[in-house]
């Protein structure tokens, strides 16, 4: 039978040329920590691009300089960041490839030491260029500094940075925004109870811990205004009782699909200490469920690592799509080997500069 990962896909406005896409991957790279994607992301994103994805998705993206995860994190608040974006969106379109902005703010997880380059873990003080986390509730992530809980005036200026962020995103030709409201970041810690300990109107109920996504949601439709087609990422559960699940995640990704959202990209964890069974496919199921609880369209992702794997998550109607990560660092080319193994392999997944090494 033809493949089922190797079809179109339209996601509101956009028409995706097939179902692999590139997850967002942090690269901790910009060069004196003002947010400006450098050489480096146009080559690693370029490269992604040319290999037979139909999608590729930046790393989390600041919309402010306190929402970096840390100081050498890429930012979108800017017009000399916006700039060298439009520069890599340009190079990922002449590779056929369409473009996707992960939109972040770290929340509570700000303000943190990269993980390579330094043998230093936890906040970065401010004497070394870091900053004071903000969060729901003054709860610390474990190791981290306890953060400030964001009062009116700071829930509205991230509810507008999210906006200004995304405007700045259409104008430099991303195809796609994401929010991203998973791995124990702003919006997730506003979703979980965990996390968010208000007893005002972002508090307490589900509803109440849905509204700054919401909110932010509002915002950035508005900037896509049918131009580019919007996801968000979700963790569907913290793996820890009482906290955030995949009932949750069900129920707040239909309010967000019928609010204009039109793909959930479903990954697990990150906002607390939990012990997660890491396997092979591992987060598949929580797509699957969100999927058919939620009545939306999702991506599985999560140890994704072989074409068979992925056609078969897909054709079982597991998942609309399927995200790869550390599997397309070690092949960016692994796309077009899977269609090829799945005999789906076609001249339009290669660049006419590799066309001879087809067969």
């Amino acid at each position: 039978m033809p493949s089922q990962l190797f079809t179109p896909i339209t996601l509101g406005p956009v028409t995706f040329a097939n179902r692999v896409f590139i997850a967002p991957m942090c690269q901790y790279s910009v060069l004196a920590q003002d947010g400006v994607p450098t050489d480096w992301h146009l080559v690693h994103l370029g490269s992604l691009a040319s290999g037979g994805a139909s999608l590729v998705i930046t790393e989390a993206t600041a919309v402010s300089p306190e929402g970096r995860i840390s100081p050498q994190d890429t930012g979108i608040w800017n017009g000399e960041q916006q700039e060298a974006w439009a520069r890599i969106v340009g190079f990922i379109h002449e590779r056929g490839a369409k473009a996707g902005i992960q939109l972040q703010h770290a929340g509570r997880k700000a303000s943190t030491y990269a993980p390579w380059g330094t043998d230093r873990r936890g906040t970065v003080p401010a004497a070394d260029g870091g900053w004071i986390a903000l969060a729901p509730s003054s709860v610390a992530f474990p190791g981290y500094d306890t953060p400030e809980a964001l009062d009116a005036a700071g829930l509205d200026k991230v509810v507008a940075d999210f906006g200004a962020s995304a405007h700045r995103a259409i104008d430099a030709g991303f195809d796609v925004l994401e929010l991203h409201a998973a791995h124990g970041y702003l919006l997730h810690q506003f979703l979980s109870p965990l996390s968010n300990r208000r007893d005002d109107e972002y508090g307490g109920s589900l509803e109440n811990r849905a509204r700054l996504l919401m909110r932010v949601l509002d915002a950035v439709t508005d900037a896509a205004a049918g131009r580019a087609a919007v996801f968000v990422r979700f963790s569907a559960t913290d793996w820890v009782d009482g906290g955030w699940n995949e009932s949750d995640t069900a129920t707040v990704a239909r309010w967000a699909h019928d609010a204009g959202a039109d793909f959930f990209d479903v990954s697990t964890g990150g906002n607390a200490q939990a012990d997660i069974p890491i396997g092979p496919g591992y987060q598949v199921r929580f797509a699957h469920y969100v999927r058919s609880l939620g009545e939306v369209p999702v991506g599985a992702v999560g140890i994704i690592t072989d074409g068979a794997q992925a056609e078969q998550i897909v054709a079982s109607g597991q998942a609309d799509a399927v995200l790869i990560a550390r599997e397309a660092l070690r092949d960016p080319h692994a796309p077009q080997r899977w269609a090829r193994e799945l005999g789906a392999d076609s001249p339009a997944l290669w660049q006419p500069q590799y066309i001879r090494a087809r067969r």
